[in-house]
């Protein structure tokens, strides 16, 4: 039996997902023996460079589609004109059309991530630990604009009759989120990475992606005869 494929794609938040605490890894380990989760996240991106790598990512020919895949974009696309991160931004009727065209296969389970919120707070903090003084005067991102993204994120979910987690509106509904989910005002405490795997298995399970009704790809061991263990594998 070959196990299924649930694909990561995003930006920074995604490719970190691994990192110890990171969700990507919690998924992992949600479904382990039962899909390999593969990660293709990519610091920086933004939903017009992400359309570069699908057919790479995600083949039209040659290999079957992965059974699930999440999408988190936003975060850089809602970078300011006028400000440090002018490069990455994306206006927001464009960062919903990409999103659209992201969504490459009929076969897949697609479900969006809204872009995180910001603590602007944060931001500050971060820039000025790596630049002092020289740090930039405005913000490069603000909670706001990351909230019209999200809201264009909700819109096509539902035009498209298709998952999303809010996980804009999600984080917000806890006292002192800023600095309980996120590291540097946009990034990801361990506490922020559990809220994101947990809204991913719930999104997952709703659709009937269990893990505890889903086959191992290989007996388990206590099917093994130890002393005729072909017999298990026939």
């Amino acid at each position: 039996m070959v196990r299924p494929r649930m694909v990561l794609f995003g930006d920074s938040i995604t490719e970190q997902s691994f990192r110890p605490g990171g969700w990507g890894a919690a998924l992992a380990d949600t479904y382990s023996r039962k899909a390999d989760v593969v990660v293709r996240g990519y610091g920086g991106y933004n939903t017009r460079w992400a359309l570069f790598l699908l057919h790479q990512i995600f083949p039209l020919v040659g290999i079957a589609p992965p059974l699930a895949t999440t999408v988190f974009f936003g975060a850089n696309d809602a970078a300011l004109l006028g400000r440090t991160g002018e490069r990455q931004h994306v206006p927001v009727a464009e960062y919903k059309k990409n999103l659209k065209k992201i969504d490459c296969s009929k076969s897949m389970l697609i479900v969006l991530i809204t872009p995180p919120p910001i603590d602007e707070d944060g931001r500050e903090r971060f820039a000025r630990s790596l630049y002092g003084e020289e740090a930039r005067k405005l913000p490069e991102r603000t909670n706001e604009m990351a909230g019209v993204y999200a809201s264009q994120c909700i819109e096509l979910a539902r035009e498209m009759n298709i998952h999303c987690i809010d996980i804009w509106s999600k984080m917000q509904e806890t006292a002192g989120w800023q600095k309980l989910y996120l590291s540097d005002g946009l990034h990801l405490t361990p506490e922020g990475n559990a809220v994101v795997h947990k809204e991913v298995v719930q999104t997952l399970r709703s659709v009937g992606l269990k893990a505890e009704e889903m086959p191992y790809d290989f007996p388990h061991h206590s099917r093994i005869d130890g002393s005729c263990p072909e017999k298990a594998f026939q």
